[in-house]
């Protein structure tokens, strides 16, 4: 048995290494001028766990992506209209700035043109994306790269006090993720304002969503390494006429979501939508619906369950309707839809198998209509419109996301 001299022996070498490894973290700058690709990439590489990256004030014209892969580094600008990376002579598809590694802040800098996607981590424990700014100058087109903020295949997500305008798919997206926090930020101008797709235990606060076609979407496809997607929350968020014309390329999944919709849940289990604001959007205040397409994968469920609608303020929502037979149900229910809609299906087709039945689930203290659909990949056009029942108990509550402490700390 060891001694426990040379046990506390042990505990101090810790410590003398710790403090000799927050000794040596440095702070590498970065100034605007000559070759900035060069100049940038060259820091991300030579950086070491604990370092921070400090890109000064100016515009950096970026022909190609950055990427960083080293564990435990912050990179910070000076803020996101002062330090701007610009990426408008970009060469390919790829990122703007691709991470790959755990524990990473970026914050503090602006994101312009990126062919692709603005900041995507990919298989990260830790990644903080904070203060940023995304943004396609050109306006809204089809051209302009996916994904403004884009953690895919992560874990311990924060997004907060950013903005994102004219992504052709989100501007905000979360997908195949664990434990995640969007906060304080802004979604405008793109396809889908906040999209939180085949994630689990997300929550999604303070934000808000505006001038998109979708304001905030709650997905679960097929085909993909994580599914079921679940434990998601949308609260205190402002969602306010997501109007604007749908501009996905034509075959991209959210190419299908109408012009209008203020919050769309699809195939998800387990999600709160409660106290947010929702006004102004044409559409939809709130969509619940099945997966619509016909799919292969065995193991999908496509129906949304245990969803629940409270505390929610609605006003001017569901006027002018685009999705397919909105009108005709508007006019089926007095001219407006309520706040509230669903499809009504609770069956669907197992793949090369049988019928599977699911009790809906869902709650709404809102007036709300069900489709009566019935079964999965039934058209719109044989909706049989009834009232849903207004249940006024609020949606159980779950203790909220926490991410870890050092990370916060640094986002701060």
């Amino acid at each position: 048995m060891r001694s426990l001299a040379s046990i506390a022996a042990g505990l101090a070498a810790i410590a003398v290494a710790a403090s000799a490894g927050a000794a040596h973290a440095k702070t590498i700058k970065v100034a605007a001028g000559g070759n900035a690709h060069e100049t940038l990439q060259t820091a991300l590489i030579e950086a070491q766990p604990g370092d921070t990256v400090h890109i000064t004030a100016g515009r950096y014209a970026l022909a190609d992506g950055l990427s960083l892969d080293v564990d435990g580094v912050t990179v910070i600008g000076d803020g996101p209209d002062k330090t701007i990376l610009d990426f408008t002579a970009q060469k390919g598809e790829g990122e703007g700035l691709l991470i790959t590694s755990n524990n990473v802040v970026v914050r503090d800098l602006g994101i312009e043109n990126a062919a692709g996607n603005g900041v995507k981590s990919k298989g990260s424990d830790g990644i903080a994306l904070v203060n940023l700014r995304v943004e396609w100058t050109g306006g809204a087109k089809s051209t302009n790269g996916a994904y403004g903020l884009y953690p895919v295949s992560s874990k311990n997500v924060l997004i907060d006090r950013s903005v994102v305008r004219g992504a052709s798919d989100a501007g905000i997206y979360v997908g195949q993720s664990i434990n995640i926090i969007v906060r304080r930020s802004r979604a405008e101008m793109n396809v889908a304002g906040i999209e939180i797709e085949n994630s689990y235990d997300a929550d999604v606060i303070d934000n808000v969503a505006t001038n998109n076609a979708g304001g905030i979407l709650v997905f679960d496809l097929p085909d993909l390494p994580q599914q079921g997607g679940r434990n998601v929350r949308l609260s205190n968020n402002r969602v306010l006429a997501n109007n604007h014309v749908n501009f996905a390329a034509p075959g991209n999944i959210v190419a299908g979501v109408p012009s209008g919709t203020g919050i769309m849940v699809m195939a998800n289990d387990h999600v709160m939508v409660a106290g947010n604001e929702v006004t102004g959007n044409n559409g939809n205040g709130v969509m619940i619906v099945a997966y619509t397409q016909a799919f292969t994968d065995k193991s999908y469920n496509p129906l949304p369950r245990s969803v629940f609608v409270s505390g929610n303020r609605f006003t001017g929502n569901g006027t002018a309707p685009a999705f397919r037979g909105g009108k005709e149900i508007a006019a089926a229910v007095g001219g407006t839809v309520p706040p509230v809609m669903w499809d009504g299906i609770t069956r669907y087709m197992v793949p090369g198998g049988s019928e599977v039945a699911v009790p809906g689930g869902i709650s709404s203290d809102a007036p709300g209509i069900t489709l009566g659909l019935g079964l999965q990949g039934t058209p719109a056009s044989a909706a049989r419109p009834a009232m849903l029942p207004i249940v006024m108990a609020a949606a159980t509550g779950r203790p909220a996301i926490v991410l870890p402490a050092a990370l916060e700390a640094r986002s701060r």
